[in-house]
């Protein structure tokens, strides 16, 4: 697997309908995902990105990491409240969604894959 960069409309779809359903959040994925908010000018996304890409990489199928230019789709980052990056949102499959501000090791990263996406 790598990771996948969405617009918004592909968010809508494959994420959750945040437009339908602004107070509710109904996760429409068929596995948990790692959701990227980033820039292309931004340093720390840029130490992020490889990582990420490893982590795809890792777990494969069980998991999906989106990435989100908030450079390119400034609604959807409007949305989330995205106001530094990288953000990065945990989507666990039954539960609220999780962020998490500024650029993380890819041992934090793992740390909060398994605690809050793949709890054994």
């Amino acid at each position: 697997m790598k990771t996948v960069e969405l617009t918004k409309q592909e968010f809508l779809t494959k994420v959750a309908d945040f437009e339908t359903s602004p107070n509710e959040w109904k996760y429409l994925g068929d596995k948990p995902a790692v959701i990227d908010f980033f820039a292309d000018w931004c340093g720390p996304c840029k130490m992020v990105a490889p990582i990420l890409e490893e982590l795809a990489e890792e777990y494969g199928e069980k998991l999906i990491i989106y990435k989100v230019n908030t450079e390119e789709e400034q609604e959807l980052a409007s949305a989330f409240g995205i106001r530094s990056i990288p953000s990065i949102l945990f989507v666990p499959m039954n539960e609220q969604p999780q962020m998490a501000v500024g650029a993380m090791s890819k041992v934090d990263l793992k740390k909060a894959i398994q605690q809050v996406l793949l709890p054994e």
